[in-house]
């Protein structure tokens, strides 16, 4: 193949005003994890048994048997090569491809670990970290999601037997969605309606087991199986996303989770010395973990959409020379490199994130639950903002891509369907906006109480001087000053979440207000989620960050990401008297410039997510840049081309053109 060795983007390596290796490390969060990834990445990448190029042709079966076999050898790996907790996680992660073990240590063990009593863990965590049991975790079904209270399925306390009866009173009640359910898991962990002696007592969790350890059918009383095909070819149909109903299913009283709630030999239930609020830590980990999903997501559309764009070529040629590259028409870069400026944003915020769930475990373990709601309403904000954002920006990617960014071997429409649902998951995002506006709702209304407002939200307790500052910004270079736009941005936040209180208080009945301005309140709290986003950026480049001119790169990128954002929700900022129209359109020169200075760093940040090949899964995001005789090469891979005639041709294609419809056998 012509062009073999040869790397088509060294001169947009050699541009780069930064050292490569040192933003590695930056992004992978320290050397240490740098070396750890690099290595994992590259043990996954040079076994031709994790290959994944055919995916997108695999029958259903195919690609689920495929999956299976994979996850086993995976599991064969850690074993063999001993790897430590850490180096599994990111093996699992490069092996990319949705499996049931992504649930089982995803969901099922942090369940046990955070609502099982000591010795149910004693019990069921050795058997779930040696995969001699695989587990999911069943809350979601048919009829509900979001409203975890509304879930119908039931766990009637028999003080006969000591046993809970699981039961599925209602076809809603099936649990619906669950991954791994459908074909994998030996257990799950339902949640179901507690009833003791005739009495409601809230939804809590049951450990039940769904199939025979020997043989793997379904126990008696049990109806379960696969939901069916999802969005995309290969993508997430690797994963088993399963229907089970249960028909008066006994089970042990001491399967059910019982750190925080216990139900006696005599069905009474009791509340152990344990707080309810431990189960939030969970939460905050589930979420956090989210957050970096999405800027590992986003980071390898971006790389796809960058190189692609640094290679490829249209119009623009003088005396028959080049034709201009895409990536130099500031239309391309006012939409790609936001794009950039957000993987790294979000990859900071997850950082920070990681921070918060030790302090808040730390905390909690010490009777200390004062920063609890705000860490929620923070960590399910950044879980809207940040999937909401990734979701669009993959396909964004992929129209940066033209044409070929339509085909499957982009890499780009598989990573969509596989990332999408989680726009959905953990949290419909919509809900966890309005979730977010709730508690800025009680924030404002404790402000003239003496309460100050803590963490993320300590910038409102300056609600008075940021309901009538002025930002005195007056040439464009003023915007790259950090107290300049973390300014407009809380003046923004503390605006708009003071107008919805305003506007709430007008009405007697405050559910009817808040239903009513329900999608003002989702604004709102995009506002202030933003401002986190943009403060942990400002926050990440007080901190010392060595390396030749990786610093000064990084601040450029948290300009754009910042005033992007301005440009994107001007009105927000307009309206509400945060900036003239006059600072806006400085802020819009300002951009401009910006997009200038980072052009020539722009492969270099990719290259600094320091992804390989088999992991990107892209002809178009190739790290030599060789991506045309690649793309004719995928193409003649397709099973269409094993035969020159196609099959059909002689009952359909023949006919046609011999005008011997009519004969023909249709």
């Amino acid at each position: 193949m012509d062009g073999v060795g040869v790397d088509y983007l060294a001169d947009e390596r050699k541009k780069a005003q930064f050292d490569v290796h040192d933003m590695k490390i930056v992004w992978a969060g320290s050397r240490h994890a740098f070396e750890v990834s690099d290595r994992m990445a590259r043990l996954v990448a040079s076994d031709p048994a994790f290959r994944k190029d055919n995916r997108a042709m695999l029958s259903r079966k195919e690609l689920f048997k495929n999956t299976l076999r994979k996850a086993a050898y995976a599991w064969k790996c850690i074993i063999e090569l001993r790897l430590t907790e850490e180096e599994a996680s990111r093996l699992r992660s490069y092996v990319d491809e949705p499996a049931f073990t992504d649930l089982h240590w995803g969901m099922f063990v942090p369940a046990i670990k955070g609502q099982g009593t000591d010795e149910q863990q004693q019990k069921w965590l050795p058997l779930a970290y040696k995969m001699q049991i695989i587990g999911c975790y069943a809350q979601t079904e048919l009829g509900h999601g979001s409203n975890v209270q509304g879930l119908e399925t039931t766990a009637t306390f028999d003080p006969q037997t000591d046993e809970f009866i699981i039961h599925s009173p209602t076809l809603t009640s099936s649990k619906w969605w669950p991954g791994g359910l459908g074909k994998a898991s030996t257990h799950a962990i339902v949640y179901a309606r507690l009833i003791t002696n005739g009495q409601y007592h809230g939804v809590h969790g049951f450990i039940v087991q769904l199939r025979s350890l020997e043989d793997h059918s379904p126990l008696p009383g049990i109806t379960v199986g696969d939901i069916g095909m999802k969005f995309g070819n290969g993508a997430y149909n690797t994963m088993d996303n399963g229907v089970l109903r249960f028909d008066h299913v006994r089970i042990p009283r001491n399967q059910m989770l019982m750190r925080v709630s216990q139900v006696t030999r005599e069905g009474k239930v009791v509340q152990s010395n344990v707080p309810r609020q431990l189960v939030y830590g969970t939460m905050v980990y589930v979420r956090q973990t989210i957050v970096s999903d999405a800027s590992s997501a986003l980071s390898r559309a971006v790389c796809i959409a960058t190189r692609y764009s640094a290679v490829r070529r249209q119009f623009g040629s003088q005396n028959d020379g080049p034709e201009t590259q895409v990536i130099d028409y500031k239309t391309q870069q006012n939409r790609l490199f936001p794009l950039l400026a957000s993987a790294y944003a979000f990859r900071f915020v997850g950082e920070w994130l990681k921070w918060l769930y030790t302090d808040v475990t730390q905390r909690l373990q010490a009777n200390d639950f004062s920063t609890l709601p705000e860490a929620h309403a923070c960590t399910a904000g950044l879980k809207s903002l940040t999937t909401t954002a990734t979701a669009d920006g993959i396909e964004e990617c992929r129209k940066l891509c033209g044409g070929h960014g339509y085909l499957c071997s982009s890499g780009l429409p598989e990573l969509f369907a596989v990332y999408v649902p989680a726009c959905t998951y953990e949290g419909d995002n919509i809900v966890l906006l309005l979730q977010v506006a709730r508690f800025l709702m009680k924030t404002v209304s404790q402000l003239g109480s003496g309460r100050m407002p803590v963490g993320t939200t300590a910038y409102m307790g300056r609600a008075e001087h940021l309901l009538q500052c002025r930002c005195d910004v007056q040439r464009a270079e003023d915007w790259l000053n950090p107290a300049a736009i973390l300014e407009a941005f809380e003046a923004r936040a503390t605006r708009m979440s003071v107008a919805c209180a305003k506007n709430l208080s007008k009405f007697t009945n405050p559910e009817e207000g808040f239903a009513e301005l329900a999608a003002d309140l989702v604004e709102a709290s995009l506002a202030h989620c933003q401002l986190i986003v943009v403060s942990k950026f400002i926050e990440k480049l007080q901190q010392d960050i060595p390396g030749r001119g990786v610093k000064q790169v990084l601040r450029n990128l948290c300009n754009i990401y910042a005033l992007h954002l301005l440009h994107k929700h001007l009105g927000d900022f307009v309206s509400t008297g945060c900036i003239t129209s006059k600072q806006a359109s400085l802020a819009n020169e300002q951009l401009r410039s910006l997009y200038s200075q980072v052009r020539p760093d722009a492969i270099a940040l990719v290259d600094a997510f320091n992804y390989t090949d088999h992991y990107l899964g892209s002809v178009l995001g190739r790290y030599d840049g060789n991506v045309y005789p690649h793309l004719d090469e995928e193409a003649w891979k397709d099973p269409l081309n094993d035969s020159v005639v196609p099959d059909g041709y002689h009952e359909y294609i023949r006919p046609l053109l011999k005008q011997q419809l009519r004969t023909a056998k249709l």
